[in-house]
């Protein structure tokens, strides 16, 4: 007696599905089983079912999601199945997991980082379309930024793209060991043959696509990451051939010409002697090969060349040039307010290179951390620095890796009064309070986290990270305006991360810069007769997505979620089909660089969409029957995430076949 498991891996609140499994007998007698069912949160009675000899019988039950567990850390339901013969005695278990993620999910749409000197007060409101019942504000106390910045490693745990370079900058953004550790085993194969690293891992016919900007900022980051805690360090024989790319690029004997907006061979040069000074490969004579123009430069090549002269004790006229680098910085700095800003700010956004002006503050703020001249700027720096933060996060991965270790280093240098007694809060009839001697340090021996690391509740826990200094206060049933008091009563300035959380369902499409256009037809379909968004069972769909794009940009993603159950075909895994995804199209000229494929939605990469229309196809199995609930498709550019689009996607009905 076999039990197949016939569950949808993942399903999202309140879809309704039919559970189904497959009960075999292998035997040459009938059988008559009893099969029971046990699920979290889940009433299931049991069934009995005659099989024959040889054969296999389907079982099912009508299953409706429980909402709630989408909400929790675990993110699943847990499924234990026992089929037992009545006659022969003959028995089997199945033990499943099934993940289920919110259809709408709790998203941080206002936060703020805040020293709580003595007392805070604020005026709040839940947003005006938000799902009743859910979400309220979300608090994390630190005694020092140099204790992790909650708001940032919450962006982190949600950040859903994959590349080389956001896989690297999130397993040192979340100081995830485990992570980084996958990271640097993977890495040799997204290096091409002159050794510079390429965002995914290359095709045939890519073998010196390789990126020397992206090769210059794992370097660099890992070194300064390194610097704070030496398990993110890269090992000698990862590197070495990095290192030998970005020397012979610098050197001019091997060339990379990418698409980009203006002329920026000089400033991706300085980059890569930056990242080799890091480790002492860089030579005076190497900057002979740049055009020195710092006054012309953007920002971060400004950055770069000071690190260069700081490490690079051959570079000719060293001290005079360093004096004229700062003296340019410290020129273009100004502050709106509290909030740091270049005088070149608009000419400093080169996204193609990944740069912009937060991740230019945050290295700044590097640079010249131990420069005497600037020590008086540095908690004005930090503060304004912080301001700079969009909902408790800054804008790009790249921006959120340097800015988490510009604080770390500049807590640990300018931050020393340690904080103590309790900090309470409350809102409406609510209250919670953290005390401060029982907040705690992780061990690295504790037993936390969980399987899927992506809900509300924020990033995973790691060690060195503290417990018990989270508060959470509800939204109130009736809505509208409310008041947050904030106490401190003991030593010290906590910093406080405060972030209001709601659930807001897209009733519209939005475009800002993209739009989002998605049309599916049937390629086999058993019931044509049925109404637009209703199918059978078994059907097979071909999606094409269609995106307008109002201006060129590099490293986009368009992300189109699937229904519960069902199979992206195209992937050359078993059961799939070659048959049911010929005729699948691509047009416009964008250059596509890596699809993903996974039960939740289909995504693809493009390593430059320009401006104008772009189409692409894929095609789905529908395996179980149900009503399912679908997030919106969406469409962002990596590293200008500000430029966006989304579209709205209606239920999806799939039937039981006749």
């Amino acid at each position: 007696l076999q039990i197949i498991s016939g569950l949808p891996p993942l399903v999202r609140e309140d879809d309704q599905f039919r559970a189904q499994i497959t009960l075999r007998n292998t035997t040459k007698a009938a059988m008559k089983v009893e099969v029971a069912p046990r699920a979290t949160l889940l009433e299931l009675k049991p069934q009995t079912i005659d099989i024959p000899a040889g054969e296999a019988r389907e079982v099912a039950w009508s299953v409706t999601a429980p909402a709630q567990l989408a909400q929790t850390r675990a993110e699943s339901i847990l499924w234990e199945i026992e089929a037992k013969d009545q006659v022969s005695g003959a028995r089997d278990a199945l033990k499943a997991r099934q993940r289920i993620v919110p259809a709408v999910p709790l998203t941080v749409q206002q936060a703020t980082l805040v020293q709580v000197d003595g007392s805070y007060n604020l005026d709040v409101n839940p947003p005006a379309d938000a799902l009743p019942g859910r979400g309220g504000l979300k608090m994390s106390l630190q005694p020092k930024l140099a204790e992790g910045l909650p708001g940032v490693r919450d962006w982190w745990a949600r950040y859903p793209f994959a590349c080389l370079e956001q896989k690297t900058s999130k397993a040192v953004g979340l100081r995830d060991g485990a992570l980084w550790q996958t990271v640097v085993a993977q890495l040799p194969t997204y290096l091409d043959s002159d050794g510079l690293a390429n965002y995914f891992p290359p095709r045939d016919g890519d073998s010196n696509r390789g990126s020397d900007t992206l090769t210059a900022y794992v370097l660099a980051a890992t070194h300064e990451a390194a610097s704070i805690n030496p398990a993110f360090a890269l090992p000698d024989d990862v590197r070495a051939p990095m290192e030998r790319g970005l020397i012979a690029f610098v050197e001019g004997r091997i060339q990379r010409s990418f698409w980009s907006p203006r002329k920026d061979l000089d400033m991706r040069k300085m980059a890569a002697l930056e990242a080799l000074s890091r480790y002492g490969k860089a030579q005076g004579r190497m900057v002979s090969s740049i055009t020195i123009a710092p006054n012309q430069w953007p920002t971060h090549t400004v950055i770069d060349w000071v690190n260069v002269l700081k490490r690079v004790a051959d570079v000719p006229e060293r001290d005079k040039r360093l004096a004229e680098a700062l003296q340019i910085l410290r020129a273009r700095l100004s502050y709106q307010g509290t909030k740091p800003i270049f005088s070149t700010e608009q000419d400093d956004y080169w996204w193609w290179l990944m740069q912009n002006g937060d991740v230019n503050t945050a290295r700044l703020m590097l640079a010249v951390m131990d420069e005497p001249a600037w020590k008086d700027d540095m908690g004005r720096l930090a503060n304004g620095f912080i301001s700079r933060q969009q909902a408790g996060a800054w804008h790009t991965t790249t921006a959120n890796l340097w800015g988490g270790l510009a604080l770390e280093k500049f807590s640990a240098t300018f931050e020393a009064t340690p904080v103590s007694g309790t900090t309470k809060a409350s809102m409406g009839g609510s209250t919670a309070s953290v005390d401060w001697s029982k907040v705690e340090r992780i061990k690295p021996s504790d037993a936390t986290g969980a399987a899927h690391q992506t809900t509300w509740f924020g990033a995973p826990a790691a060690p060195g990270m503290l417990r018990g200094n989270d508060m959470f206060l509800p939204w109130s049933e009736v809505g509208g305006k409310e008041s947050l008091a904030v106490a401190h009563q003991g030593s010290g300035k906590p910093w406080l991360t405060l972030q209001s959380i709601a659930a807001i369902q897209l009733k519209a499409p939005f475009a800002a810069g993209y739009a989002i256009k998605k049309t599916v037809t049937p390629v086999e379909q058993a019931n044509k007769s049925l109404p637009a968004g209703q199918y059978t069972r078994g059907d097979v769909l071909r999606v094409t997505l269609t995106v307008n794009a109002s201006a060129d940009m590099t490293w986009v993603a368009i992300t189109d979620p699937i229904p519960g159950g069902a199979t992206i075909l195209g992937s050359g895994l078993g059961r799939d089909s070659e048959i049911a995804t010929q005729g699948e199209k691509k047009s416009g000229s964008g250059w596509p660089a890596f699809e993903e494929r996974s039960f939740e939605s289909f995504r693809s990469y493009y390593e430059y969409l320009p401006k104008g229309m772009v189409k692409m196809e894929y095609t789905v199995r529908l395996n179980n029957a149900g009503d399912f609930a679908l997030p919106p498709s969406r469409v962002e550019a990596m590293y200008a995430p500000e430029i966006f689009g989304e579209a709205p996607n209606a239920r999806v009905k799939v039937e039981t076949p006749k």
